[in-house]
């Protein structure tokens, strides 16, 4: 795919700007097709595309969790690893004022606020991952350790199986 094939949104320009290398991905966006519709048109394992969540916790203080595709948070566990009493998804308004992007092209690269960062710890076993590039229809192909360096994304264990 030629460079100029693909958006150059702030996920972009944050990655250019920290010079992490990436691989741009287009697949036909679907409302509600999450993971499993990204896993089927690029033809990778839902496990490799990572999922940006934006959720708060009790005092309303925003975070993002970056977790595989096939899993699920568990707002319970997240909560006790965070020594918080509560953590839940924010609603899609807040979501996207705190990022700038829209809900299905959420990406945790460029926020338009610079949110702390958790990342589901098996999520760096894996070689390269898929993730939002801000725009819906639109992943980037990264090495995990980017999330470390770029976003300094604290490691956590939080999944359980859909």
């Amino acid at each position: 795919m030629a460079k100029e094939e693909y958006p150059i949104t702030q996920a972009v320009r944050f990655l250019r700007e920290k010079k992490i290398d990436f691989t741009a991905h287009l697949y036909p966006f679907a409302d509600h097709g999450g993971t499993h519709h990204v896993s089927e048109s690029l033809h990778i394992p839902e496990h490799c595309v990572i999922k940006t969540l934006v959720m708060e916790q009790e005092n309303h203080e925003a975070f993002i969790v970056l977790m595989h595709g096939d899993r699920e948070v568990s707002t319970k566990q997240l909560a006790r690893e965070l020594n918080v009493k509560r953590v839940e998804p924010c609603d899609m308004k807040d979501a996207q004022r705190y990022t700038g992007y829209l809900v299905g092209g959420i990406s945790p690269f460029g926020t338009r606020t610079r949110l702390p960062v958790y990342a589901e710890a098996s999520i760096f076993d894996l070689e390269r991952i898929f993730i939002n590039g801000g725009k819906r229809g639109f992943m980037v192909e990264i090495d995990p350790v980017a999330l470390e360096t770029t976003l300094n994304a604290r490691k956590i264990h939080a999944a359980i199986k859909e």
